[in-house]
């Protein structure tokens, strides 16, 4: 990955998760961005989906500001889904360079009650999947080294990460 101007061993993690905060889908891209990375991720869901012969598709794909791509948006919209991406990192003040058309279109879907309501579950749904990740189970590196040893290393995670889930699920569930 590139930071400044040397470029460095390093992956960035992707996920996509449900409301549950269950995984579906873990993919790891060299690219230091985020914002190329919204149509993978969610073919990548699909792709787990169908392998898991689950029906289902996504319907509506939430990102915060780092994923925003007028193509990759588009693209989604194109297969039927409701993409929700914050144009921008704050509500208060947009960037100069993301004025008007798309821009303005997103904001004024966020502006409104079920556009806000549906965003702010993305708070909720992916931050503390990373969260638990990286502070709790001090998850903040890959120990191997490769693409396909750091993307299967990631895949443990998740799914170490999901049968953690599935476990407290079932002691709750045994214990309620």
């Amino acid at each position: 990955m590139k930071f400044g101007r040397n470029f460095i061993p390093a992956y960035n993690a992707q996920a996509a998760v449900t409301e549950e905060q269950i995984i579906v889908a873990a993919e790891i891209t060299s690219e230091g961005g985020d914002f190329e990375q919204l149509e993978p991720v969610v073919s990548a869901t699909e792709r787990e989906l169908q392998w898991a012969d689950v029906e289902e598709c996504p319907e509506v794909v939430l990102a915060d500001a780092g994923y925003w791509s007028n193509d990759q948006i588009d693209s989604l919209r194109e297969r039927g889904m409701i993409a929700i991406v914050a144009p921008d990192t704050t509500r208060s003040r947009p960037r100069k360079t993301r004025l008007g058309g798309p821009y303005d279109f997103m904001r004024r879907v966020l502006a409104t009650e079920r556009g806000d309501e549906l965003y702010s579950r993305r708070l909720g749904m992916v931050e503390p999947v990373f969260g638990q990740i990286k502070a709790n189970r001090r998850i903040g590196r890959f120990k191997r080294r490769g693409r396909a040893a750091a993307r299967s290393e990631w895949r443990l995670i998740a799914a170490t990460h999901n049968l953690m889930k599935l476990h407290r699920h079932t002691l709750a569930a045994a214990t309620g």
